[in-house]
């Protein structure tokens, strides 16, 4: 399953990319800093996961999801945050799932296993 990786912080990124590519059948095929990065980084992806800051600097997550479910429909969205508060917002903007970078590294392969089906 490749993945694309949507953080602004280089350690965040390179954390999730080890947690990931440790398990079999995830690749993480690309990444973005910064929100003019992200459509880029998915023009490859039909199906997948984007895992996604919520705080993405750049475009409104809102704006976001609708550019993905418009030209990537069959593309998954985990929306991750440091604030935990930011749950809500995310679930009810359309992303799949949410997870905080405060859960241990098994709650984000759980949900990366449970969005897509494996």
């Amino acid at each position: 399953m490749d993945i694309v990786l949507a953080d602004d912080q280089d350690d965040v990124r390179s954390a999730l990319r080890l947690i990931l590519e440790d398990q079999p059948g995830l690749r993480v095929s690309s990444e973005a800093c910064r929100a003019d990065e992200l459509l880029p980084a998915v023009s490859g992806l039909h199906d997948g996961v984007v895992i996604l800051d919520w705080e993405l600097p750049g475009l409104r997550p809102h704006d976001v999801l609708r550019v993905l479910a418009v030209t990537r429909p069959g593309v998954r969205v985990i929306a991750i945050s440091g604030l935990p508060e930011a749950r809500h917002e995310a679930l009810d903007a359309g992303v799949d799932a949410f997870v905080s970078k405060c859960d241990p590294p098994e709650e984000l392969l759980r949900v990366v296993h449970a969005v897509t089906g494996g």
